[in-house]
């Protein structure tokens, strides 16, 4: 089985092509691109010129998890979510939505208003009761796809892919015992989450170990300070690049799906990666 949108809205098949997944920030904090999309219209316009340029789903995330950023209140992050939200939903019917948070209010909340699915960066962790996962029972309740990402608050790692695949392995099965369908369940390495720069290239030198607990996997290294090392690039905007080497290794180690700023550099790379990945079985259009 396929995944399902609680609304109906037609998600696409990663099993044909990796897909892409546009950024809209709506804080005024993130690391590259913070404080850009001030108001509904503004994020409209954005959204637009994403799915323009070959955006699959549209990420909305209303509190930056940038190192050292100050977390926000539920209603604070509903405040700056909702109205971009609701007006997207209305302008962009068929169009995927995710909500980026690790909050099951702002879950509940977001997936009544039209969210399509849900980008939890703490993995269905936070405020976890024992083996109960609120985000988790949110979801199932909703029918609701959930994005787990994989993430420390320290690089604490006595194995690395071990410990990484334990931690996984444990966020799924959490999700699977608050009711969450297998097939609504995504996975994410968590790139430059409580990760040195060095486990963040190992993440995507090896991502097919992800891969491997049999769930599609989202990746998002897009214009992260790892990448700036790897150039010598303080300018988040300058690393383009190194994202396209990253996305291009990813997809051959088996990621299902791309989160990224830059659409429309990000396209065609993808297209051939996928001709790459696909071999003898790619056929063209």
């Amino acid at each position: 089985m396929s995944w399902r949108s609680p609304h109906g809205t037609p998600l696409p098949s990663w099993r044909d092509r990796t897909l892409l997944m546009g950024i809209l920030n709506l804080t005024p904090d993130s690391f590259s691109d913070g404080g850009q999309l001030t108001t509904p219209d503004a994020a409209l316009r954005q959204a637009e010129a994403l799915v323009a340029a070959g955006a699959d789903v549209l990420d909305l995330g209303a509190e930056s998890t940038r190192p050292g950023s100050a977390p926000v209140t539920p209603q604070e992050e509903l405040t700056r979510l909702l109205p971009a939200l609701r007006l997207l939903r209305q302008r962009l019917p068929r169009t995927a939505l995710s909500v980026d948070s690790y909050k099951a209010e702002v879950a509940r909340v977001a997936i009544a208003e039209g969210a399509d699915l849900i980008n939890d960066v703490e993995g269905g962790r936070h405020e976890l009761r024992g083996e109960a996962s609120p985000m988790a029972m949110v979801c199932a309740q909703a029918g609701c796809p959930l994005i787990l990402m994989h993430r420390r608050k320290e690089p604490d790692y006595k194995e690395f892919w071990p410990d990484l695949l334990r931690d996984m392995q444990e966020s799924i099965r959490f999700a699977q015992l608050a009711g969450m369908r297998p097939e609504q369940l995504w996975t994410d390495p968590g790139f430059g989450f409580g990760k040195t720069p060095t486990q963040n290239l190992m993440l995507v030198r090896n991502l097919s170990q992800l891969a491997s607990l049999g769930f599609p996997v989202l990746l998002g290294t897009s214009r992260k300070s790892t990448l700036g090392l790897m150039l010598g690039e303080s300018d988040p905007l300058r690393r383009e690049p190194a994202h396209l080497a990253t996305v291009t290794w990813g997809i051959a180690q088996g990621c299902a799906m791309i989160r990224a700023h830059d659409i429309a550099a990000l396209r065609p790379v993808v297209q051939a990666a996928d001709a790459l990945r696909r071999g003898p079985r790619w056929t063209p259009g």
